[in-house]
């Protein structure tokens, strides 16, 4: 009911009206089954953005952290994904990456609509970043289609680090759905699920027309914030 609220009544209209988004390949979702839709990760507003032009509801895997916030911001942060129907997903530890499979397949078998972001966390820089193979897992195992999508504008409204979006039109474009069914009883096998993860990145990367960095998005930020930190050494001067 939430859901529904936030949609048509209190976030999406509002949300319509500001962005102006753009919706192209909307005819490739699928009016109803399961289906994976995976799209690329620029910024916090693609939570909203998307699930506000599919007529469908679609339940994201969202980050754990936004589910245990500390203060009132946190709580009430908690309260509104918990509300709106996401799911929260631990991504610390070797077992976080089987638990995430586990819900996903649990939204898939009823029906509905999965939605994922392969890259596992929000881009820092506006690049598309290799995509984390749990995606295929659930599209093998559960026998559905992968629709791809792109977020194109969202870096630029809301890039991580600033909190009120700017003004700006944004475009939310579906591909064709990836049928994947080939491999089917191939999900434990590592060059199988690594090829349908980078067919579904190929994919979302001709929508969007980023950049594509071959590593992990959550690497490449760690390096970088370590290479920030790390105390500069200046050659012993001679006597």
């Amino acid at each position: 009911m939430f859901y529904r609220l936030l949609k048509y009544v209190l976030l999406g209209p509002f949300l319509r009206l500001l962005f102006r988004p753009r919706i192209e390949g909307l005819e490739h979702i699928p009016e109803e089954g399961a289906a994976i839709v995976a799209g690329n990760h620029l910024s916090f507003s693609d939570h909203f953005l998307m699930p506000v032009v599919l007529k469908r509801r679609i339940t994201f895997l969202a980050k754990q952290e936004y589910f245990t916030g500390p203060g009132l911001k946190g709580r009430l942060t908690a309260a509104f994904f918990r509300s709106a129907g996401q799911i929260p997903v631990d991504r610390s530890g070797k077992e976080a990456g089987q638990a995430a499979i586990r819900e996903g397949l649990g939204v898939l078998a009823k029906g509905e609509l999965l939605g994922i972001y392969p890259e596992g966390t929000r881009s820092h820089d506006g690049r598309l970043y290799k995509g984390k193979v749990g995606v295929a897992v659930m599209a093998i195992r559960a026998g559905v289609p992968v629709i791809p999508c792109a977020m194109v504008g969202t870096f630029e409204i809301q890039p991580p680090g600033q909190v009120v979006p700017r003004v700006r039109r944004v475009t939310v474009r579906f591909g064709a759905p990836l049928d994947f069914s080939r491999y089917a009883g191939m999900e434990d096998q590592k060059a199988a699920i690594r090829a349908v993860t980078d067919e579904i990145m190929y994919e979302i990367l001709a929508l969007s027309g980023q950049e594509y960095v071959d590593d992990y998005a959550a690497k490449v930020k760690a390096a970088e914030a370590e290479n920030a930190v790390a105390p500069r050494k200046f050659p012993r001067r001679g006597r």
